[in-house]
């Protein structure tokens, strides 16, 4: 698959395709090592796993949820309205407040938390079968 970037692209995307993942896995592997009380080598099990894959999802959504307003603003039929992302930022703001930026939380919570417990639960089964296959001891 060719992905076509055009020129009207800006920096922004780069860093907002990415920070989904970064958010998920900074807080995934915090709060596993919570649980495992600092020994890397403790099992946390599957119920747990979930678990901090669930909050990892809900926090991503929380993160991003705002990035994701104005892109879809900038990309709507709408765009002629604001001059570039900043100045559709300020419009959400001055418009609707700080809870502009968490229009459709709620549903994309109710989608993404289960997501993206179920893939660290893969995820983590997934490493320990490659462990177990290739001895890096």
């Amino acid at each position: 698959t060719v992905k076509i970037i055009n020129s009207q692209s800006s920096g922004i995307n780069a860093e907002y395709g990415g920070s989904n993942q970064a958010i998920r896995f900074f807080v995934f592997n915090n709060l596993k090592s919570h649980f495992q009380g600092g020994d890397n080598t403790v099992e946390i099990g599957m119920a747990r796993t979930f678990l901090c894959g669930g909050i990892a999802g809900a926090a991503s959504v929380f993160g991003n949820t705002p990035l994701d307003v104005v892109k879809t603003r900038m990309q709507g039929l709408d765009r002629h309205l604001y001059r570039n992302t900043f100045h559709c930022a300020q419009m959400v703001l001055k418009h609707d407040g700080i809870k502009g930026f968490y229009k459709g939380t709620v549903p994309r919570l109710g989608r993404v938390v289960f997501d993206v417990a179920f893939v660290f639960m893969i995820y983590e089964k997934t490493m320990q079968v490659l462990d177990y296959v290739w001895k890096t001891d």
